[in-house]
């Protein structure tokens, strides 16, 4: 693992922490197979949407983490397939 790639993984990991510690919501990361530099976070049961994007956004900026993607997150909420079919995911 480079340099960069190792001080990624430290920030995401201290954010992640960080999160949990914030929110009890626990998360975990993971990389694409066919490019370890495309990663993607999960954060399963949050309750509020709205809360969880801003403490996840603040602890991101006081984590810098988006100095590793070129300043930019993506963020992308998903629901269990049976809430989202029936119409209960909250936006």
């Amino acid at each position: 693992m480079t340099s960069d790639r190792s001080d990624a993984a430290r920030s995401v990991a201290a954010l992640i922490a960080a999160f949990e510690d914030t929110t009890g919501v626990a998360g975990r990361v993971l990389a694409r197979r066919d490019d370890a530099s495309t990663w993607m976070e999960i954060y399963e049961n949050v309750g509020d949407a709205a809360a969880f994007e801003r403490a996840l956004d603040a602890l991101a900026r006081r984590h810098d983490v988006a100095r590793f993607s070129g300043g930019v997150r993506h963020v992308e909420q998903f629901a269990a397939l049976a809430d989202a079919l029936r119409g209960d995911a909250a936006a």
